[in-house]
């Protein structure tokens, strides 16, 4: 199925139709209802004599995935209440999914003086069952900014962690400064590299995304 396809339905992310060979749609849901699509079908086109039960497929058995470690790496904590900034992902320039997602913050003190705090926090998404591989080389930032702006350091390295491999954020607290600068319309760009690794342990791959922080 192709999006439009989903869009033209009501874009609910688990709607139930039943559509007859003319195309017609006899019955819909917003979300699936195992019981009442079954009651719909008896309704509908009657009763089955034996109906199939899970035990009768006679499926191998998988163990269930193992899960990484969370929890081991310290939290950055941040210098008082912060305000999040606006980060738009490059999609321009890698084929890949974002399988992690950059936070930006800044403490009020920037806010109002135009000097202050930056914190950047990547965080798996979990939408992928992805986690940190830390036999690999760990996260890198690098930051472009313009005229007027400070970012320091303007690039770093993740501490490496002795677990082979975890699923807690990768953060870094650093110095921002926007003075000298009259752009109300001031950013930077933030490039990140990381390898990305699925829970499955089917592929691992070093992955370099990008994005743009508006001040």
């Amino acid at each position: 199925m192709t999006n439009e396809l989903k869009h033209a339905l009501g874009d609910m992310p688990n709607s139930e139709f039943i559509i007859d060979a003319d195309g017609r749609i006899l019955e819909r849901r917003s979300w699936s209802d195992p019981a009442a699509l079954r009651a719909d079908l008896e309704r509908l086109i009657g009763p089955v004599e034996n109906p199939t039960q899970l035990s009768d497929l006679d499926l191998p058995s998988q163990p269930p995935v193992a899960t990484v470690a969370k929890g081991i790496v310290p939290r950055v904590t941040p210098p008082g209440r912060m305000m999040t900034l606006k980060v738009e992902p490059d999609l321009d320039r890698t084929q890949l999914p974002f399988y992690t997602k950059l936070r930006a913050d800044v403490d009020r003190e920037f806010l109002r003086t135009g000097e202050g705090k930056l914190l950047l926090g990547f965080h798996i998404d979990p939408l992928y069952h992805m986690h940190w591989n830390n036999l690999a080389p760990p996260l890198t930032y690098e930051v472009t900014v313009p005229d007027g702006v400070r970012v320091s350091p303007a690039s770093g390295t993740f501490a490496e962690i002795d677990e082979p491999a975890d699923s807690d954020p990768r953060e870094f607290l650093l110095d921002i400064g926007t003075h000298g600068s009259n752009d109300a319309d001031a950013s930077f760009d933030l490039s990140v590299t990381y390898y990305a690794c699925d829970d499955d342990n089917t592929f691992c791959i070093p992955v370099t995304q990008r994005y743009v922080v508006s001040l």
